[in-house]
Formats: structure tokens, C-alpha cells, sequence
């Protein structure tokens, strides 16, 4: 199993995270009061259109209870973590991508969700380390887990907080499939498929990544694949039409057309 470097906990820390793109910065997050919610996502997103947009997502939420919940206001409460979570909006291009790839790849769903989770809360996102460090069948430090929310958040959240963003974080990894058990729980190796594997490579060009650059990233270190495999992948992946793979010698060129504007091409060459 691929281990964490220095270059990769330098990533986490200093990489920019383009907002206009759709990611999200700072000592905060969702994962302060909710796992990644996959089961409300993979509900919300199969009784909806593919073209729907906040609008429609909200409708279906609040008014029409597609969730079963009990109350108006956690109706809304569910609506706005998603939202913070999945921006749930095609104008953000992290969930526009989210949305292509999800009826693409049926059995890459969970992953797919992992990753734009991570991209939109910092607090999941700094757990990576000591969940994908781990060698397979190791069992989580829950310690470790803590200090690096410690680390993120410093003394913005008390103890009960952090280990609620702990608990949280635990159970979205495992929900993804990198951890297993319920009190004790233990790494497991994942299996990459289609979807994440674009979802992965697209967080990286939006990061500014580009040519090889694009197939060893953090997103892609999610996918617990060699980097040989990451860029076959990647060129099978191009038959889908949302991945611009060429390879001659030593020059990789990955793309990802009709999947940006003209002001989010300007945005990104701004933040490179």
C-alpha cells in the first residue's frame, strides 16, 4: 500500500484550494456535526433529474421529503449540510463533474462522494493522513485522528467537538470503504473504478496540476493505486468522453473537455 509522504502532508497544508471552483479552506467543516451523509446523497441524487440544480434539490428535500425526515427544520438542516458537503448546485464545477460521473460509475459512487467531501470540508480532509497511511488491516489511532484535527482547528473547538468531528470522520471513511468494524476500526484497501478515478484526477487539474503532475496527487493517493495503474486508468477512462488522455514518451497531456466555462479556464489559469 502506497505511503504518505512529506510532499503529500505539504499538499494538504499549502495547495491551494481554489474557492471559486468549489472547493473550501479554513478550520471548519461539516464533519463537526455529520458523517459525509452518503445514504441522503445517493437518495437525493437518484430521485432527481440529472440536470437538477439547487432549486430542485431543495423542493425535494424540504417540501417533498424524499428523505423521510420528521420535521421541517431538519428537513432544512439535512438540506444545508448536503449543500456544504456536495454544493448541490452544476454551476460549481466540483459537483457538476460529481454529477457526471455518478451514473457513470454506479459502484465508484462512494468514492466519488469521498473525495468531493473532502475537497469542501477541511476537517474531513485533514484525517487523510492517518487513515491512508495505514497499511492494510492495521487498526486506526484514533489519537493520531485527533491531533490532526487539533492541528487544523487549534483551540477553535472544544474536546466533545473534536471527538464528534473524529467520530464523524471515522465513519465517512468507512462509508467510502478505506476502514471497517464499528468500535475497532481497521484499514482496508479500496478498490478504484471509473468514477473516482476522474472525480480524482479533475480535483487535481482544478488544483492546478497538470501533465504528469495530474496522476500523483492527493486525490489520486485516495484511489490506494499505484501510479502505473492511475495512468492506465486514466487512458480507458478517456473512452467516456469526460477525460482528454494523451500520452507520447515522457509528455502527458490530460484534459477535461466541455467540462469548464471560459471564466472558470481564466480562474484556474489565475490560480496556477
Amino acid at each position: 500500500m502506497r505511503t504518505l509522504t512529506g510532499k503529500l502532508a505539504g499538499i494538504m497544508t499549502s495547495e491551494l484550494y481554489p474557492e471559486s471552483l468549489g472547493f473550501r479552506k479554513g478550520p471548519i467543516g461539516s464533519h463537526s456535526s455529520r458523517t459525509m451523509m452518503l445514504a441522503e446523497l445517493s437518495a437525493l441524487l437518484s430521485c432527481c433529474e440529472p440536470e437538477a440544480n439547487w432549486p430542485d434539490f431543495l423542493e425535494a428535500i424540504v417540501a417533498q421529503n424524499i428523505l423521510g425526515k420528521s420535521t421541517t427544520s431538519v428537513r432544512k438542516s439535512t438540506a444545508q449540510k448536503l449543500r456544504e458537503l456536495y454544493a448541490l448546485d452544476r454551476s460549481v464545477p466540483v459537483f457538476r463533474m460529481l454529477r457526471r460521473v455518478w451514473d457513470l460509475d454506479p459502484e465508484g459512487q462512494a468514492l466519488s462522494a469521498l473525495l468531493v467531501a473532502m475537497a469542501r470540508d477541511p476537517l474531513l480532509r485533514c484525517t487523510a493522513e492517518p487513515v491512508l497511511s495505514l497499511s492494510e488491516g492495521a487498526m486506526l489511532d484514533r489519537g493520531r485522528v485527533t491531533r490532526a484535527v487539533t492541528d487544523l482547528v487549534g483551540e477553535r473547538q472544544n474536546e466533545n467537538t473534536r471527538d464528534k468531528v473524529v467520530r464523524n470522520a471515522s465513519s465517512s471513511w468507512t462509508q467510502s470503504g478505506h476502514l471497517e468494524g464499528r468500535t475497532f476500526k481497521r484499514r482496508r484497501r479500496v478498490r478504484a473504478t471509473t468514477g473516482p478515478l476522474i472525480m480524482a484526477l479533475f480535483l487535481g487539474y482544478l488544483q492546478g496540476r497538470r501533465g504528469p503532475g495530474v496522476i500523483d496527487t492527493f486525490w489520486t493517493r485516495v484511489l490506494d493505486c499505484p501510479v502505473d495503474r492511475v495512468k492506465n486508468m486514466a487512458s480507458t477512462a478517456s473512452l467516456s468522453g469526460l477525460i482528454r488522455f494523451r500520452s507520447a514518451g515522457d509528455v502527458l497531456d490530460i484534459g477535461f473537455p466541455d467540462m469548464l466555462s471560459q471564466a472558470e479556464q481564466e480562474r484556474l489559469h489565475e490560480s496556477d
